[in-house]
């Protein structure tokens, strides 16, 4: 039983690592071995082998690669990859600490119609963003916030923050309120049992919320194309551009800046991984 339960983990792992280990392959090939018409997926470090052979020279131009300004971008892969970061980070440290102090409203005060300010919060992420990516740019051309770091950090604050109050405010329901209490009988302020109290109990929480706004801001591709068609254009966006390239698409550099983009939110992962698997968990088993 314990050998097919690894058999079946070990299966799903490889099928689901499979477009990694593919875009992986050809971010080592020349730009010919990508486009060829016989499959080359058996790497070798000699000589180019022959046409008809399935295996392909190991190169690591593709990376070196990711410097170059290509036809049909504005800038090399690394400047859009640091205008990801700043949007990504921003608006997920945004999404997170809004989601948090307004989940936290709802889940210690009365307010009146609640639920239906829930209901209403939630809706907005019923309708598809691109629904309304028209007057979101009238908008934003009238305060010339197109092309900016600002704009996309604000509008995807407002996308994801819908979210992150939802899967807080089910966090917070699970503290329980004799801590703050405590606190409050101690003499701390409202505020600062929040701040020590409160805030120490949801890392959980927030991690679990931080690494679901990342990876939507991280690879949202509409706006990003639309308000920032110029300025800080993001990495999904530059991709998107090289296919005007006169040149023709250069794969290698795709599959090795795909990779690249990869690996932060990979590495957020790992960083916050006992906090994830802890959240996922969180609430289902009552002491």
């Amino acid at each position: 039983m314990k050998l097919l339960r690894w058999l079946v983990i070990t299966l799903g792992f490889l099928f689901a690592a499979l477009p990694l280990v593919w875009m992986g392959m050809s971010s080592l090939k020349h730009q010919a071995d990508t486009i060829n018409p016989h499959p080359k997926f058996v790497p070798s470090l000699s000589a180019v082998a022959e046409p008809e052979s399935h295996t392909f020279e190991v190169t690591g131009e593709a990376y070196a690669g990711l410097a170059v300004l290509h036809a049909g971008a504005q800038a090399s892969f690394w400047e859009h990859l640091w205008n990801s970061v700043i949007i990504g980070v921003l608006s997920t440290l945004a999404s997170v600490l809004l989601g948090t102090c307004c989940a936290y409203g709802f889940s210690r005060f009365r307010i009146a119609g609640a639920k239906d300010w829930l209901f209403f919060i939630l809706s907005t992420r019923f309708m598809p963003p691109l629904a309304v990516v028209v007057p979101v740019l009238m908008m934003y051309r009238k305060l010339d916030l197109q092309g900016t770091h600002l704009g996309l950090v604000l509008l995807y604050t407002v996308f994801n923050l819908s979210l992150a109050v939802w899967l807080m405010k089910g966090f917070l329901d699970e503290i329980p309120r004799a801590f703050e209490e405590a606190a409050l009988v101690d003499g701390y302020s409202r505020a600062s049992a929040f701040l020590r109290v409160v805030l120490p109990e949801a890392r959980t929480g927030m991690a679990v919320t931080a690494v679901f706004c990342l990876i939507s801001a991280w690879n949202e591709y509409g706006f990003a194309m639309t308000l920032n068609s110029s300025g800080a254009v993001t990495v999904p966006a530059y991709f998107a551009g090289l296919q005007g390239n006169i040149e023709g698409m250069p794969w290698p550099q795709v599959a090795a800046g795909a990779l690249v983009f990869v690996v932060p939110i990979v590495l957020f992962t790992i960083l916050v991984r006992d906090h994830l698997l802890r959240g996922v968990t969180f609430g289902t088993i009552k002491q």
